[in-house]
């Protein structure tokens, strides 16, 4: 694909001709002319890709790979999204954007990505990647015609199983826990992962299905068992023959779906029509199982057997290796203590992550620290990754519970995590600043935190730094609460839950 600037055209920066992709290699090439760069990259909100510059006859060249490793792991597809094009000259000095004639036309790079380029008002020039579909599968009326006949047919049942996490963000949380018991007790059923691009990295020996393909759209309709750890929406159809498995992603503090304060009439609907399509709610603790009752209306069973994704605190060993391992991938130094904050999403602030200053904190806790900061899942699309000097933004990093294998301490606020890392017997500290807005106003809670809290919550940061700080003398002083608490939400959390959950669905007869 070519588009070439007029003969005439004689901007200050630099100017993009051409642009080339291959297919067998996958890259993108810009040539271009003008200024010629020392550094050139393609600058997402929570990736960069770097090309390497050449220069000959009077033009510049930069090869883009569209396939990247994020975390040491396996060279993946970019994910989608825009990508702004940065020059920059010798002493590193941003040179002015680069412009080019007109945007390019979308083109399907086969199971790596759809690429365009765009441009701005001031035809500045970006590149748009979007997920892998063919030309018979993108826009929103193949989709209509996909989903129709999905709706009509009557698929002979297969013996296969259909996992998807947060809406196919990744393949990780009690969805994968499942996954990997399944491979190891039977290996002869076939696994399907939703993804919403080919940038989510799969179990091995899984099939990764990308949201809206036609083959994801037959799978879908055709497993027998479908597992899923968040809503499946409306363009879900369950069969007779299917099992739905609900895992949900956390015991809850802050009141969701019926519970929530202010909930409309259409809401209210969804969600009842949501619960619908479930067969099966896993419950972490007799506290979600009460909530879920309620805040869902479920009727159906709901399978109290710990967290399947908890499994791992226990034996200390994910699908990637232990905690050495872990760090190794962060680039953690094993004599450095690892913090771990990991806040919640507000409604109201969808994109915001860093509600305590993590550059200024992780700065005040001086040498032989390193602050992780995880947003919600929900952050990962709107948000953009923070830069600090012993700070490591981890949003991107998939599976949050390889971060508590590392983390020696615990920040939170109102997040789902704390129920989860207190499987480790770790500290935990909850930073919270808007504590009286969140739970008066903007969610609500199920129980007094304070009261209960297996550590202090605070609302400045200095009292929190102190207490970091001091977290042997603190972790005495909650000691009581911390029993209690595991006592209370983490009963089943014993390292076995995932078989459990496993052997009971093989009763039910959910595959064969």
């Amino acid at each position: 694909m070519t588009s070439t600037l007029p003969a005439d055209s004689s901007p200050h920066g630099p100017v993009v001709l051409s642009a080339a992709i291959d297919e067998v290699h996958p890259t993108l090439t810009l040539t271009g002319s003008g200024p010629v760069p020392a550094m050139a990259r393609l600058v997402g909100a929570r990736l960069g890709l770097d090309g390497a510059v050449a220069q000959s006859l009077g033009r510049w060249t930069v090869v883009f790979p569209l396939l990247a490793s994020r975390w040491h792991g396996a060279s993946l597809p970019a994910p989608s999204g825009r990508y702004t094009l940065v020059l920059a000259d010798d002493d590193g000095a941003t040179l002015a954007p680069a412009v080019s004639a007109a945007p390019i036309a979308e083109r399907l790079v086969p199971g790596v990505a759809r690429i365009a380029t765009t441009t701005d008002a001031a035809s500045a020039l970006a590149v748009t990647l979007s997920a892998p579909l063919t030309d018979e599968e993108v826009g929103a009326a193949n989709q209509a015609a996909l989903e129709a006949g999905y709706r009509s047919a009557r698929p002979t049942p297969l013996n296969a199983v259909f996992f998807e996490s947060f809406y196919g963000q990744s393949a990780t949380c009690n969805p994968l826990a499942l996954d990997r018991e399944l491979a190891a007790t039977r290996p002869d059923v076939a696994r399907y992962w939703s993804v919403v691009d080919a940038s989510v990295e799969v179990p091995e020996g899984s099939v990764a299905l990308v949201e809206g393909s036609a083959e994801w759209w037959r799978i879908r309709g055709s497993a027998r068992l479908i597992v899923v750890n968040d809503w499946l929406r409306n363009r879900f159809r369950k069969r007779r023959f299917q099992t739905v498995l609900q895992t949900w992603h956390g015991t809850p503090l802050k009141k969701i779906a019926l519970g929530r304060p202010g909930v409309g009439l259409r809401t209210a609907l969804a969600t009842i029509r949501e619960r619908a399509r479930w067969s099966i709610l896993l419950s972490q603790n007799p506290h979600s199982t009460s909530v879920f009752r309620s805040a869902y209306a479920f009727l159906g069973p709901i399978w109290q057997e710990g967290y399947p994704r908890d499994d791992a605190l226990i034996s200390g060993v994910t699908a990637t290796g232990d905690a050495s391992a872990v760090r190794a991938r962060l680039g953690i130094a094993d004599d450095v203590t690892v913090v771990l904050y990991a806040p919640t999403w507000r409604d109201d602030r969808p994109e915001h992550i860093d509600y305590l200053d993590v550059a200024a904190f992780t700065d005040a806790l001086g040498p032989g620290y390193v602050t992780l900061i995880r947003g919600h899942s929900r952050t990962l699309l709107p948000g953009s990754d923070i830069a600090a000097p012993n700070v490591i933004d981890a949003t991107t990093y998939a599976d949050v519970t390889e971060l508590f294998l590392v983390a020696d301490v615990l920040v939170t606020d109102y997040s789902s995590v704390m129920f989860d890392f207190s499987v480790t017997g770790k500290p935990i500290f909850f930073f919270a600043p808007d504590l009286e807005h969140y739970r008066e106003q903007l969610r609500g809670f199920y129980f007094d935190l304070d009261a209960r809290a297996p550590g202090p919550v605070v609302q400045r940061p200095e009292e929190l730094l102190a207490l970091v700080l001091a977290r042997d003398e603190v972790r005495e002083r909650f000691a009581e609460n911390y029993r209690a608490w595991r006592a209370a939400f983490n009963p089943r959390d014993d390292g076995g839950s995932a078989a459990r959950v496993l052997q009971r669905l093989l009763r039910r007869k959910a595959i064969g």
